[in-house]
């Protein structure tokens, strides 16, 4: 589904969203368009607060779209089986590029065979239309 469908599907405008939202977006629908909001040379890691249910996590980061689409390919099956659903999603815009979101999802997540909410914080830079850094901090992961 491309930026400009996607906007008519939600009644919103997108185009006027950072890319970071688009992306986000797009991850929620399960939209592999989202990789179209990916730069080649891409700085991606998702960092966890605390803790990470004592689970290996050293796999959320790659320097390149191919190593964002074999992290992509893991969240699926290992963190979100059914997806995810935005609860919240803002965006600070810090100048040249570079936004501040706060992201706010519940999902069924599949370490803890629960649903949960989580909220994370993600820095991002994009550029042309495109993620080139993104660093997502996990700060919450509460079971409902």
């Amino acid at each position: 589904m491309s930026a400009t469908n996607l906007a008519t599907a939600s009644g919103t405008d997108t185009t006027s969203q950072p890319a970071i939202e688009q992306l986000l977006q797009l991850f929620e629908a399960g939209d592999p368009a989202l990789m179209g909001f990916i730069a080649p040379d891409i700085d991606f890691r998702i960092d966890h607060y605390r803790d990470s249910d004592g689970v290996d996590v050293s796999w959320q980061q790659a320097t390149d779209i191919e190593g964002f689409g074999v992290i992509l390919s893991r969240l699926g099956p290992e963190v979100f089986p059914q997806g995810t659903k935005i609860v919240g999603l803002s965006s600070q815009d810090l100048g040249d590029g570079w936004y501040n979101t706060r992201f706010h999802q519940r999902y069924h997540y599949a370490v803890r065979g629960r649903m949960v909410e989580s909220v994370t914080f993600i820095l991002s830079h994009q550029a042309d239309g495109k993620i080139d850094y993104f660093r997502e901090t996990v700060t919450t992961v509460n079971d409902i």
